[in-house]
């Protein structure tokens, strides 16, 4: 970057000194503009007057010294949505942290609508930046900054620098900044703009350079991205070709365009559709950046054509399959990775999923799975915390070892610690005359996953605590220790804080096991999430019945969507199976749902209370209103944390560490006056 941006010093310096020199009568040309005076044009740009001129129809307030700025909630989704151009622009943000240092500027990448994303540079331009929201969140599109070197450039798509009495709104002219948009390498589409600020009299004759140079090497990591993914596409659509000879694929790629497609795949669509159809290129957009169909040639075919493509769990494209006219179906190719229900799967990519909870969840999981430590894997039942644990095991440093799952509640309690631990000959009656080793003997070298841990009774539980700390084990009936190399993760359904208030966990143990606990969110709070999984159970489940996939009717997926999902995923699978086994002509409607499905109410879940004097937490980003929610939810459930948490839509884990978080304990019951004057606790 530093030899790309290094052009002709004097020269540059000598721009901005002219440009320094001629402030005074930019800003006077610009009181002149905003009171309706007649303007001098000679001493201002034609690209800052027409900014002006924009500005001044859009009524942007001139009294600016602070742009709008989204909140740490949306700025969180909307680095997701744009994480493509973050992966880019990581390499040129981290080398901009050094160089700039000292230099009293910044650099920003922002994402199409001129939200910035990340902020790196000089720590003094950093916290001045912050006093104009010139820093994460901060909106600078030309209606609420005015004119400014990153709402100017996407207005005008091209890079431009704006120095000091240039900006429009009169809380800004104190600083020069220089932005360049950033190209998608596809299309040409603006994917965000890199923009250095610094100070009026801090500014660089280099910035606009360097900001040019800058954007561009961003540009070209783009493209090897975009290169590579889309070579992967082509990848996954010819594996898909090999199964299923005679179909007809179009891979498309994560913004919804054409990327690779089959020679068969345009007469076949001219064969199977009524309209005209258009001549399908490379790079033509079918999807929208939510995976919905654009327009009639492809909202008119059937859903179930259209199939996600998953990549460590992220839908990275879409195949448009469009089968063959013959009914006979393929031989079927012994598949390198399982379905669903495979425990040799070991991999994140076999958790799918699209929303913030479960996108949260995987990145948790992907951050410790290298590491030594016990994990804690909480959520409901049939979440998928096995799948969880699988995939840790499979990014750990013990992933060549085995993978010895264990269910506590399986076995009665009298044979628990046998089986964790294994038993000397002679042990107990009916024991084995040679005696049997346990299942940490099993796992050594690899991972011991145990399953329904709040199940371990407590005398059995500081053995356990001892095996993690010293990594030594004990069979029944023996005194002879034995070491053993176990990665630990646990699993539990329950709200384990709960059961060491109750005594039947040990605290030492839940400390020891909680210090990276992750929680899988359950299917109700995972929006966006049901119609992922149904698209990839479908031609799953199909598959193992010989049967082709099904398309749900809207009737029948609006009460799928309405529906709570006490079973979570494990539920849907086996109402897409069900729907498979009774569906006629491939078409599923609400009389091949199970009847408690059939029969609900279509109208939307209410993930929280249903009492209108009990606020949600999910409508509550401020920790002050997050926290009255949780008092109130306390107050109202009369204490009881697991009413309470169900009052607030959250899992009872969650409410732990949001109480701790604000140092709350547990109040007593509301009460309520009835119309006689008594009190009664609600």
């Amino acid at each position: 970057m530093n030899e790309s941006a290094s052009m002709n010093d004097g020269k540059f310096r000598t721009a901005l000194q002219v440009m320094d020199d001629k402030d005074f009568a930019v800003t006077k040309a610009w009181e002149n503009f905003v009171s309706g005076s007649s303007l001098d044009r000679s001493p201002v740009r034609d690209v800052v007057i027409d900014s002006w001129q924009r500005c001044l129809q859009s009524k942007v307030n001139l009294g600016v010294d602070i742009v709008p700025q989204l909140g740490g909630d949306k700025i969180g989704s909307l680095r997701r949505r744009n994480r493509e151009l973050l992966q880019a622009a990581a390499p040129t943000l981290a080398e901009a942290a050094d160089v700039l240092a000292g230099t009293s500027s910044l650099m920003l990448i922002t994402d199409p609508e001129g939200v910035v994303l990340e902020s790196v540079g000089d720590r003094r331009a950093v916290h001045a930046g912050m006093d104009i929201a010139l820093s994460q969140g901060g909106q600078w599109q030309e209606g609420n900054a005015g004119t400014n070197g990153i709402g100017t450039a996407l207005a005008i798509d091209r890079a431009v620098l704006v120095h000091a009495g240039e900006h429009y709104c009169e809380g800004i002219k104190s600083w020069s900044c220089a932005g360049a948009p950033i190209h998608d390498p596809v299309d040409g589409s603006i994917m965000g703009v890199l923009d250095i600020s610094a100070k009026r009299h801090e500014s660089s004759a280099q910035m606009f350079a360097l900001a040019v140079v800058a954007a561009s090497h961003i540009e070209q990591a783009l493209m090897r991205l975009t290169e590579a993914r889309q070579l992967r596409l082509m990848e996954m659509g010819l594996e898909y070709s090999q199964r299923h000879a005679g179909d007809g694929l179009i891979a498309i790629d994560a913004k919804g365009r054409i990327a690779y497609m089959s020679r068969l795949a345009q007469r076949m669509l001219g064969e199977r559709i009524d309209s005209i159809l258009p001549e399908l290129k490379r790079g033509m957009r079918l999807l929208d950046s939510a995976g919905r169909p654009m327009g009639k040639l492809v909202s008119d075919l059937p859903r179930d054509w259209l199939r996600p493509l998953l990549v460590d769990g992220d839908v990275t494209g879409h195949l448009l399959v469009i089968p063959a006219r013959t009914v006979s179906r393929p031989v079927p190719i012994p598949r390198t990775v399982g379905d669903e229900a495979d425990p040799a799967r070991s991999q994140f990519d076999s958790i799918v999923g699209i929303s913030d909870g479960i996108r949260h969840a995987i990145a948790q999981a992907k951050q410790i799975s290298g590491l030594n430590v016990p994990v804690l894997i909480e959520g409901e039942t049939g979440v998928g915390k096995e799948l969880f644990a699988r995939a840790i095991h499979g990014q750990s440093s013990v992933s060549r070892g085995p993978f010895v799952p264990f269910n506590c509640g399986a076995v009665s309690r009298e044979m628990l610690a046998s089986e964790l631990f294994g038993y000397a000959k002679g042990a107990f009656t009916g024991a084995s005359t040679e005696g049997r080793i346990g299942r940490f003997e099993q796992a050594d070298g690899g991972t011991l996953c145990l399953d329904e841990i709040g199940e371990l009774q407590l005398e059995l539980q500081p053995y356990l605590l001892r095996v993690l700390e010293e990594g030594v084990i004990y069979r029944v009936g023996d005194n002879i220790p034995r070491r053993v190399n176990v990665r630990l993760l646990a699993m539990t359904n329950r709200d384990l804080r709960a059961e060491v208030a109750a005594g039947r966990f040990r605290l030492d143990l839940y400390h020891r096991l909680s210090v990276t606990a992750i929680e899988v969110p359950p299917l109700r709070q995972r929006s966006g999430d049901l119609e992922c999984l149904i698209e990839y159970f479908n031609p799953r489940v199909a598959d193992r019945h010989n049967r082709e996939p099904v398309r749900f009717t809207n009737d029948a997926m609006a009460r799928l969507k309405a529906y709570s999902w006490p079973g979570n995923v494990r539920e849907l699978r086996n109402v897409v199976e069900r729907g498979i086994l009774f569906a006629r002509d491939g078409i599923a409607d609400v009389d091949c749902l199970p009847k408690e499905i059939a029969c609900g109410d279509i109208s939307p879940a209410v993930p929280a209370s249903n009492r209108p004097d009990i606020p949600s937490l999910q409508d509550n980003s401020l920790g002050g209103a997050e926290q009255a929610a949780i008092s109130q939810a306390m107050r109202v459930s009369g204490g009881n944390l697991s009413v309470a948490a169900t009052l607030l839509g959250i899992s009872r884990s969650t409410l732990y560490r949001k109480m701790g978080y604000y140092g709350m304990k547990r109040s007593g019951p509301l009460e309520l006056p009835d119309r006689t004057g008594m009190h009664f606790p609600v």
